[in-house]
Formats: C-alpha cells, sequence, structure tokens
C-alpha cells in the first residue's frame, strides 16, 4: 500500500494484483477480472519483464508500461446521485451567474453538465472515489455473498481526462492536453469495452467474498 496509502487491505497483505482476460466475455461484452490481495515480502522471484498473453481480442486489452504516480484529490457525487432538491439547483443556469462562477455559457442549457464534467467524479483510472454513470442510473451493487453493500475499488479508464474539457487535466501534463493527442491522455494504452470505463466493486466485510464489476 505504499502508493495508495487509504487502500484498505485484508491481515498483512501490501498488495493488490489485478489481472483480467482480454477477451470480452457474454452477456456483458467486458473482460472478466480477478483479484489477489497478496504480501510483497513473499515475492521474491520477481520477472524483468512481465510476460504477455497469448493472444488478445484488442491491443487495447494489453496494457503498456508507463509511470505510476499517483495523487490524492477530492471529488464529488455525479449529480444523479444528489437529492432532486440538488440536483434542480444544478440544473438552474440563474444561480451559476449569481455566483459568479464564469463558466462558458455554452453550459447554459444544460449547467449539471459542467458539474458532471468539470467538477464531481473524476475521470482516469482511479482507487476508490465516487463511480461514473452513463449508460445506466445509479445502481447500488450488493455482495452475493453476504448481501453488503459493495464500494468502488477500482476504476480502468480508456482516457485520463476528457479530450474536450482539461478541468481534471494534472498541472504536469497541461502541455500534453494542448497538443489534443490521444496517446497523451492514455499513456497505458488501455481501451475497455469501445472507450469505456470498467469498476470494480468489492464487500467490505471480507476480501474473501466475490467482487463485481460494471461497465459504464
Amino acid at each position: 500500500m505504499r502508493d495508495i496509502p487509504l487502500l484498505r487491505p485484508p491481515g498483512q497483505a501490501d498488495l493488490l494484483q489485478v489481472l483480467w482476460c482480454p477477451f470480452e466475455h457474454e452477456p456483458d461484452y467486458k473482460p472478466p477480472t480477478a483479484l489477489f490481495w497478496r504480501s510483497s515480502a513473499e515475492v521474491t522471484d520477481i520477472r524483468a519483464a512481465p510476460s504477455g498473453p497469448s493472444a488478445v481480442e484488442y491491443d487495447g486489452y494489453v496494457p503498456k508500461p508507463c509511470v505510476l504516480a499517483p495523487e490524492q484529490i477530492t471529488e464529488y457525487p455525479n449529480h444523479l446521485q444528489l437529492s432532486k432538491e440538488l440536483q434542480q439547483q444544478l440544473e438552474d443556469w440563474s444561480r451559476w451567474q449569481a455566483a459568479g462562477s464564469g463558466i462558458d455559457s455554452a453550459y447554459a442549457p444544460h449547467p449539471e453538465s459542467f458539474c458532471r464534467s468539470e467538477l464531481s467524479v473524476a475521470p482516469g483510472w482511479k482507487v476508490g472515489g465516487w463511480p461514473q454513470w452513463g449508460f445506466t442510473d445509479p445502481v447500488a451493487r450488493f455482495c452475493t455473498a453476504c448481501g453488503a453493500g459493495m464500494d468502488p475499488l477500482l476504476t480502468i479508464a480508456s482516457s485520463e481526462w476528457d479530450r474536450r474539457s482539461h478541468g481534471w487535466v494534472p498541472y504536469e501534463d497541461q502541455g500534453l492536453a494542448a497538443l489534443d493527442d490521444a496517446a497523451a491522455s492514455n499513456p497505458p494504452g488501455v481501451e475497455v469495452s469501445r472507450s469505456n470505463r470498467l469498476q470494480l466493486y468489492a464487500c467490505p466485510e471480507s476480501p474473501d467474498h466475490p467482487h463485481t464489476d460494471l461497465i459504464q
């Protein structure tokens, strides 16, 4: 947990290994995943380079080596997870104007989209945080073993930021974002289910309980 100290590992584990099949499986056409909690002290036979799969459905399911630079951020729920009262406030353009937010007038017809793209849920790969919704309305995920509400564990994204809106671009990458280069916004080159996100959820009661996933 050296890189992500807020992640809650079970027992003496300090390493989470995430494996997936580089093929989309029915019925949801997404790559199945497997999670393994391990102790880094017990990993003694380390390969100089990981072995690649013998076959893949899409090249985007084989991550390219890149540098991991995690940072802790503050984000907020998707507007669909807010109360009806708050949703109505976000949809009221006059409130944004009265607040002197200075947002682009292009958001006037749908000001809630400014909150969604610039202020609420961070895009990109992340551990924990709030889930992004798009294909479906917010739906709770429950553990099939104990019935507990499941927590977002990991989001595997097809891009680190929205190339149309640079609000979530890290300061050190502002120059790259200005180039409007698809490779710059997706260093590992992963493309999940036609440029979407694969969200993994874990049971808070036991790491031995099966996890679940969702494409959004």
